[in-house]
């Protein structure tokens, strides 16, 4: 802490550091909570303890319930004893709210996503206005995933973002349909969309559209989902053993175990030992299945 903030070692210890851990104490925060928060942001030391520290800790409380909640979101980010919450993430909480968004679903932000509450609300309207540009209804539980992801680019990377789904071959129809369904697919590096897309295509078994239907394979691990599971069902397909490929939406979404007991162990002759060999089913990684083929 010390060689981060060397400046701590000239503060005083009555007048600045003592009342700030005092406020921690009164308001019930345990003494690893308090030693924790101060390590990770030992910049919080130096703020006011009357003008932000006070006020900091009394917001947070009232929208977290409780000390313990709040330390939980301290040790995550302390930017926010530092930042006037009044200004930012209240307004921005009620902004939201006015959307329709519901209060349960921003509070989550601020464990997931610490900082993205305490853009500028000037900032914050803008978000919302180029999702609502892009057709996502605010009544969607995916609408503030929608703004919290444009609120993760500039506007040029936003901009070079449309531009490389639209050089995959996506329509504009097609992108936005993407955003609407699927949002942080657009938070999805270009190279892995790219890789994603040609392996799916390569099958013969799926086509643009179907990524446009259920973008969220865009988003799948390639390495332990996408190819193990293409693999297999590849096997599978040329060995006549499966009649109809499965749904992108299940490819992303069955569960590693229902995969397993769906489309491997019925036949572990034939794809139990390379799948064991390609995939990171968890649970099953250390297991031995031995291809009698």
């Amino acid at each position: 802490m010390v060689r981060t903030r060397p400046g701590l070692l000239a503060a005083s210890l009555e007048k600045t550091l003592k009342p700030k851990i005092k406020i921690f104490q009164d308001l019930g925060f345990s003494d690893n909570d308090i030693a924790e928060i101060i390590s990770n942001g030992p910049w919080c030391l130096k703020r006011s303890a009357d003008n932000r520290f006070m006020p900091t800790l009394s917001v947070l409380k009232s929208l977290l319930g409780s000390s313990a909640e709040v330390a939980k979101v301290l040790k995550i980010s302390g930017w926010y004893l530092t930042i006037d919450l009044k200004k930012t993430l209240v307004a921005n909480i009620e902004f939201l709210e006015s959307c329709g968004v519901d209060t349960e679903q921003i509070i989550k932000q601020i464990y997931n996503f610490p900082r993205f509450l305490l853009h500028s609300p000037t900032d914050m309207k803008k978000f919302v206005k180029k999702v609502d540009e892009m057709g996502t209804c605010r009544s969607s539980r995916l609408f503030i995933h929608a703004v919290r992801v444009v609120s993760s680019m500039t506007d040029e990377n936003w901009e070079l973002k449309l531009k490389h789904f639209s050089e995959l071959g996506f329509s504009k129809d097609d992108i936005f349909k993407m955003f609407k369904k699927s949002p942080p697919v657009f938070a999805v590096s270009p190279r892995k969309l790219k890789e994603v897309k040609e392996i799916l295509l390569a099958t013969g078994k799926y086509d643009l559209s179907c990524i446009v239907n259920d973008p969220t394979s865009l988003i799948c691990s390639v390495e332990n989902k996408i190819k193990p599971r293409m693999l297999v069902l590849g096997i599978l397909d040329n060995k006549n053993l499966i009649k109809k490929w499965p749904s992108l939406t299940t490819i992303s979404r069955l569960p590693e175990s229902k995969f397993w007991e769906k489309f491997v162990q019925p036949y572990l002759n034939e794809v139990g030992e390379l799948y064991m060999v390609n995939s990171a089913l968890k649970g099953r990684r250390d297991a031995t299945i031995l291809s009698s083929a």
